[in-house]
């Protein structure tokens, strides 16, 4: 059964600076408590990403779209330690106002109904975990530029 996941968080981060992070495909184990490593073969569309999650398993995802004028990037999960048959993210960044941005981060899986409930909460936990981490990784890394 296909369960939809999101989490939108406003941050206060330019939709610019959001959207270059996220569409450059990497950079993930700076965001996501859960990843300890994150490595990009290729680039653009087609391109893949390994992930390595802190119980060692890995996570490989391909680019499925970066879309830059709507701002939107899609990617497929090919492999997961998780008992998912079908697994689709998509993040759209959307301005708010000069300093701020909307962060809509939607995954759409297809999992066992006995198991849900929980896939769910812990995706959503992790997508929240993984905006707030972008967002302190950008602020840092802008607060270190003007110095």
């Amino acid at each position: 059964m296909i369960e939809t996941v999101n989490v939108t968080k406003i941050i206060a981060l330019t939709s610019d600076r959001a959207w270059q992070a996220i569409a450059q495909i990497g950079g993930l184990e700076r965001w996501f408590p859960v990843i300890t490593a994150c490595q990009v073969t290729g680039c653009g569309v087609g391109a893949t990403r390994i992930m390595t999650l802190t119980t060692g398993e890995e996570i490989i995802d391909r680019i499925e779209s970066i879309d830059h004028q709507s701002r939107r990037f899609q990617y497929n999960r090919i492999k997961s330690p998780f008992p998912v048959n079908h697994y689709l993210g998509t993040v759209d960044v959307c301005k708010i106002g000069p300093d701020s941005s909307e962060i809509a981060w939607t995954v759409e899986i297809d999992v066992d109904k006995n198991q849900r409930d929980e896939l769910a909460c812990f995706i959503k936990q992790a997508l929240a975990d993984g905006i707030d981490g972008l967002e302190r990784d950008l602020a840092s890394s802008t607060t270190a530029l003007q110095i």
